[in-house]
């Protein structure tokens, strides 16, 4: 039986879709906070699509409905039923930013077509791909162990943070008022 072959991944923002609408995008995981709108595919043509709804957020709040294993076992999912169609693909994951709850969605299917490949090679694959990317260090934790990547997923991601506090050290203070310290004091630094 033929696999499908992921040709392209593409990780973005509500505000960029519209751009990549003649881009040849064959699946969609829309990651969506509680209650928002669907956005508009409508330039897209034929796809498959997943929806899922949760905050980006790590610790529970007022609110809040926080990423669960349940949701890292969607993205997987969505990453076997991809892998198990016939022809190209090209995915496209978003979140409203394009910068945290996608970036991790990514990574995870990133690291489960490539049992194989380092950690650090995937998220400097994902970090390539999206310049800003702060991956979801709960949804990251949710999949390195569905994975089981002891560990490793997650270490390469703080290993991100980390990169990403050096050359911008005012995201020290933008992550502790979204209520993200946890990822910050848990970043490892270069």
């Amino acid at each position: 039986m033929e696999h499908a072959r992921i040709t392209l991944h593409t990780v973005c923002g509500l505000e960029e879709l519209p751009s990549h609408g003649a881009r040849g995008v064959t699946h969609v995981l829309s990651i969506l906070d509680p209650g928002w709108p669907d956005p508009d595919f409508g330039g897209y043509g034929t796809l498959r699509r997943a929806v899922l709804r949760f905050h980006d957020a790590i610790v529970p709040g007022p609110g809040l409905v926080l990423p669960e294993p349940g949701d890292v076992e969607t993205i997987l999912d969505f990453g076997r039923s991809v892998a198990a169609e016939a022809g190209e693909a090209h995915i496209l994951v978003h979140c409203h930013l394009g910068l945290s709850r996608s970036t991790a969605a990514l990574a995870t299917l990133f690291a489960q077509a490539e049992p194989e490949t380092p950690a650090d090679a995937l998220i400097g694959r994902l970090h390539a791909l999206r310049d800003g990317a702060w991956p979801n260090a709960r949804m990251i934790g949710f999949a390195d162990e569905a994975l089981g990547r002891n560990g490793t997923l997650v270490d390469a991601v703080r290993r991100l943070h980390g990169r990403q506090l050096a050359r911008n050290p005012s995201l020290d203070a933008v992550m502790r008022d979204l209520n993200r310290a946890a990822e910050v004091e848990a970043a490892i630094k270069p």
